[in-house]
């Protein structure tokens, strides 16, 4: 284990085998740091922040700080991220909130680009991109091997489904379906993600009904969308990956705005 000298670790905080801590970095009293991950110079980890094995963390990156929430009155909530991720300079991370699950959760291998900001209560699950300044609002899910690109905006409980595609500069209002592509103002569903998806090593049959399903439900002229959800889910051998979109889709239909987990914060409301 190395420290530097400058650095300042609080001595409640637990530290893994071989882990460093750059210069003027400060390490709060309930973080736990995993083995070899590398604290570089100017980090902040603060707040009840669990951080796995094998990360590293670049300067003025702000990991566990309170949620910038005006309902927050000091809840005990936390931050937990997974292995092998990637947090580039500036990026900042808050902590969960009482009404939200009480934790922001990330997985591994993701990888986290300079100013990117992932708010409280947000879920991140594993090998995601987010660009140079992607902002992630309040209960954003963002599923499995998404990308999304430089400066693009997302509101508080939408979800991004697994291997979806986001263009940089797009603001996102609504869930955006798993394995397409998505971009402009507004934003659009253009096409599916085939180059995503042959580079995380679906088979050309796998994308084939994949962009079945999309010209389906994207490109017919049929209107009534549990109509056509319907029918794809009456056909023979349906892949899981056609079965994950339709169910994805009728989901979104739940959200009082194209947003799935805005019915949970409206179903809690009602229910009080």
């Amino acid at each position: 284990m190395r420290i530097h000298k400058s650095a300042i670790v609080h001595p409640n905080a637990v530290l893994g085998k071989e882990v460093e801590i750059g210069p003027f970095s400060i390490i709060g009293a309930d973080v736990t740091i995993g083995d070899r991950t590398v604290i570089k110079n100017h980090v902040t980890v603060v707040g009840n922040t669990t951080i796995g094995k094998d990360n590293i963390i670049h300067p003025n990156a702000v990991l566990g700080a309170e949620p910038q929430d005006l309902k927050y009155r000091g809840e005990r909530t936390s931050l937990v991220l997974g292995d092998n991720n990637v947090v580039r300079e500036g990026v900042t991370i808050n902590i969960g909130t009482a009404c939200g699950g009480e934790k922001t959760v990330i997985g591994d291998n993701n990888f986290f680009m300079a100013c990117a900001h992932i708010a409280h209560d947000c879920i991140i699950e594993d090998n995601v991109l987010l660009a140079n300044g992607v902002l992630l609002g309040g209960h954003v899910v963002v599923e499995r091997s998404a990308k999304l690109m430089g400066l693009v905006g997302i509101q508080p409980f939408v979800t991004i489904g697994r291997y979806a595609y986001v263009g940089g500069h797009t603001r996102i209002v609504q869930d955006v379906p798993p394995y397409m592509i998505i971009e402009g103002h507004p934003a659009k569903i253009r096409q599916v993600n085939i180059i995503g998806l042959e580079r995380e090593g679906f088979s050309k049959e796998q994308i084939d009904e994949i962009k079945e399903a999309f010209r389906t439900v994207f490109r017919s002229n049929e209107l009534n969308k549990s109509k056509i959800l319907e029918e794809l889910e009456r056909k023979k051998d349906i892949s899981p990956e056609v079965t994950y979109l339709v169910a994805f889709l009728r989901n979104i239909d739940k959200g009082k705005f194209g947003r799935y987990r805005e019915f949970f914060r409206y179903s809690a409301v009602a229910t009080t």
